[in-house]
């Protein structure tokens, strides 16, 4: 699939600033396979397959698609198509790997989006007679500022996701099993603006614990927390990411306690985000909380990561990350408590750093839900 949600001046800013970054890193070139940086940069979405369709810029470089034939019209209904940029279409039996060598003759240091399998960037090393190396830290520093219509596209995805969670309680009790409460939640995901459904966790009782649990066929019980991580990407394409925590009847008290001091954790991270702080620091403002609570080591994992195109993006909001934050990143706040064979709790919101600190995007109840 592919899309176009902004105008073509967007993406040709996009263009060019691609290839302004890659003169400053000191790259000739920049080739560009199917994933988040080549959606991100003309609208065509996609995964890489064994047939090469790749971007080619930087510097000096007309922007080139090249593409099979058979994709031809799907790829010139995106930006490609809508901003006139030069085409190279190729059948099989011809070499589309020269027919990217040959865009970029006489480059001498020829960056690869870290999407590029090895079943293309090894024969482009060929082609090229070059040891390729990686675009991200140059593809990501535009992915990393959202513009003003980057950020009303996660505001709606924020708010779609919103209005899910506000329908968990209609699906989630005893006797229903996580895959039963998924499963509707995953028709509402669609129904309340998404266009996909990327992820739905339901992790009831002990299966709580695994971050990553995704669902089973396990019984809630009474008295079971429950971990419900759910997001999706609007027609535009950009996502949404959300995490609550629920209860099915009355809580165990150290639990109750525990979710509560997460909460304030959680709300810590966030009042600590604004330009000028690492990501560090807004890791260590969650994690300080929660050492103090003695829980330090029930926090498994890190407080954050950018959304946009993709759930998962710079920046990593970590401990040892000492990026500097600036206006319009948007990512995660999502610490996290696990107790293994027990329960676990994490709460997640979506923010956008402002001039002054930060938008939060998600406004559904963070507190532990009884339903």
């Amino acid at each position: 699939m592919s899309t176009t949600p902004f105008s073509a001046s967007v993406y040709a800013a996009r263009l060019d600033r691609a290839s302004a970054l890659a003169a400053g890193a000191g790259l000739d070139a920049i080739i560009v396979g199917p994933g988040p940086d080549l959606q991100y940069l003309v609208g065509v979405e996609g995964d890489t397959i064994e047939r090469l369709t790749a971007l080619v810029l930087g510097p000096g470089i007309a922007p080139t698609v090249v593409v099979p034939r058979m994709e031809l019209a799907k790829v010139r209904s995106t930006a490609v198509g809508g901003l006139g940029l030069a085409v190279s279409d190729w059948v099989d039996g011809d070499d589309a790997h020269t027919l990217v060598a040959d865009v970029i003759a006489g480059a001498t240091r020829v960056g690869v989006s870290d999407a590029l399998p090895a079943l293309h960037v090894i024969p482009l090393a060929d082609r090229l007679g070059l040891r390729l190396e990686l675009a991200t830290p140059v593809l990501r520093e535009g992915r990393m500022i959202k513009d003003s219509d980057e950020i009303a596209e996660l505001r709606r995805a924020g708010s779609a996701i919103d209005a899910v969670h506000r329908r968990v309680p209609e699906w989630l009790r005893a006797g229903r099993t996580e895959r039963e409460v998924a499963a509707d939640i995953a028709e509402a995901i669609v129904a309340e603006g998404h266009r996909t459904v990327e992820f739905v966790i339901v992790g009831s009782g002990p299966n709580g614990a695994d971050p990553h649990h995704e669902v089973s066929d396990r019984m809630i019980e009474d008295g079971d927390v429950v971990v419900v991580d759910i997001g999706g990407a609007v027609p535009s394409g950009y996502n949404s990411d959300s995490t609550r925590t629920y209860v099915v009847g009355t809580p165990d008290p150290k639990a109750a306690e525990g979710i509560a001091v997460l909460v304030r954790a959680q709300q810590a991270a966030v009042d600590a985000v604004r330009p000028g702080v690492t990501a560090e620091q807004v890791d260590a403002a969650a994690r300080t909380v929660l050492a103090d609570a003695g829980l330090d080591d029930a926090f498994l994992h890190r407080t954050g990561h950018g959304i946009g195109v993709s759930v998962h993006e710079e920046p990593y909001i970590a401990p040892g990350n000492d990026l500097v934050l600036r206006e319009g990143m948007a990512f995660s706040i999502e610490p996290g408590i696990y107790f293994a064979g027990e329960w676990g709790s994490r709460i997640e919101d979506i923010v956008v750093v402002t001039a002054d600190g930060c938008e939060r995007l998600n406004t559904a109840p963070h507190g532990l839900t009884a339903v």
